[in-house]
């Protein structure tokens, strides 16, 4: 009788997943070769709320909040810090109010701001130092009228560096925080 019950639970399992998966309705199609902007508009009829929004998004990008002016701040996506800060820099300011321009614009746009250090130091420290960096960039995007639910701060630490050496070059390209657009990102073309 155990032995069934444990054929039993994983069938049971199993078959509760595929319904909830059979319900979910596909994404809007674009044919190959259409650019997603130009699509037209995506039938979001009986999907919900969150469904809906992520339809919208598979469709493309926003140029709305695109300027000649800022537009090569927003292809920037990712700010640097000083050994052992979470201080901006001057340089970033220009790079981070073209994207909380953008994003006021776009109030669908949702955007992870991952913080990461260099290889120095001890990973709780770390940790606690990129989430500092994160959260400086996002105090700055909120006070310049991004709203919060826009935003996500994370840190990664020293988990995931983009420069693997071990000199000053490569802890300054680790020592950042890349704003990560996770829906309706800004249309560059």
């Amino acid at each position: 009788m155990k032995a069934v019950k444990l054929l039993v639970l994983p069938v049971l399992a199993t078959a509760l997943v595929m319904t909830g998966c059979a319900s979910r309705k596909p994404a809007a199609e674009i044919q190959a070769g259409q650019n997603p902007s130009e699509a037209g508009t995506v039938s979001t009829e009986g999907l919900s709320e969150d469904a809906a929004l992520n339809a919208q998004n598979l469709a493309g990008a926003s140029s709305r909040g695109v300027t000649a002016a800022n537009k090569a701040f927003l292809a920037k996506r990712v700010v640097h810090f000083d050994y052992d800060s979470s201080d901006l820099s001057n340089e970033d300011y220009q790079t981070l109010q073209a994207h909380a321009q953008f994003l006021v614009a776009n109030a669908n746009s949702k955007v992870a701001l991952t913080g990461h250090t260099d290889e120095r130091g001890t990973r709780e420290y770390n940790m606690a130092l990129g989430e500092r960096r994160a959260k400086a960039v996002e105090s700055f995007l909120i006070t310049n009228g991004v709203a919060a639910t826009q935003l996500e701060a994370v840190s990664y630490g020293k988990e995931m560096p983009i420069n693997a050496g071990h000199d000053e070059n490569a802890w300054k390209e680790n020592r950042r925080v890349e704003l990560n657009y996770e829906a309706v990102p800004p249309l560059l073309k």
